[in-house]
């Protein structure tokens, strides 16, 4: 038997956020939607609050009478041009602050179970990557990697049931006959997965006691 749950999704207009969304209400689970666009994106389908991950005032609305936090914060533009220029819209440090400010916020209302989606390739999965992968985060995303390592450390210091969710590369592959590979010891099979299956890992592993403290690999067969 599913047991609904309140869950609040920070960053949920990105394409990890939606997807996990849309998940998360199949799973039959009570959802609330935190980003700058979130009524727009949401309509009236679920439970909405517009403003930025990085205002205290608006996680503190948005965490209101919640029992679970699932963050995919993120940077979703052009990577060479925030490499070279900078990100336009978001804030470089987004994961790191967005989520040290979230574990705060759900200290202060008592809100226990966090979940996280970071980047295979950061925390315990640093030296699992192929020479494509370390070459690629090295030119292109070290900013942004070295932000999740800061992220990763706020997680596993925060005192809280933390789940932290690695996907590989992501896409946004609709075919349903895709199975997920999860691994807690930074085992890959194939190195893609769907944001769809990536947020129906998340929407079940809310109520997976197994997924507690650990950090885990997401894949696709």
């Amino acid at each position: 038997m599913k047991v609904s749950k309140k869950v609040l999704v920070i960053g949920a207009s990105g394409g990890s956020g939606r997807k996990t969304v849309e998940a998360l209400i199949e799973e039959g689970h009570q959802v609330t939607a935190l980003s700058r666009s979130a009524s727009k994106v949401f309509g009236k389908d679920i439970g909405t609050v517009d403003g930025s991950a990085l205002d205290k005032d608006n996680l503190k609305v948005a965490m209101l009478n919640q029992e679970v936090v699932i963050i995919t914060l993120g940077i979703t533009e052009n990577p060479l041009r925030v490499r070279l220029l900078g990100p336009a819209k978001t804030p470089m440090n987004i994961r790191s602050e967005g989520t040290r400010l979230a574990i705060e916020t759900m200290k202060e209302l008592n809100i226990k179970r966090l979940l996280v989606q970071t980047s295979f390739g950061t925390g315990p999965s640093k030296n699992m990557l192929r020479f494509i992968e370390k070459l690629f985060f090295k030119l292109l995303l070290k900013p942004q990697m070295d932000d999740t390592e800061k992220q990763d450390k706020y997680i596993r210091e925060s005192g809280l049931d933390w789940t932290i969710s690695q996907p590989v590369h992501l896409n946004d592959n609709k075919e349903v006959s895709s199975s997920l590979y999860t691994s807690n010891s930074n085992q890959v099979s194939q190195w893609q997965v769907s944001r769809r299956l990536v947020g129906k890992f998340l929407a079940k592993a809310i109520s997976d006691n197994s997924t507690l403290k650990q950090t885990i690999a997401v894949s696709q067969k």
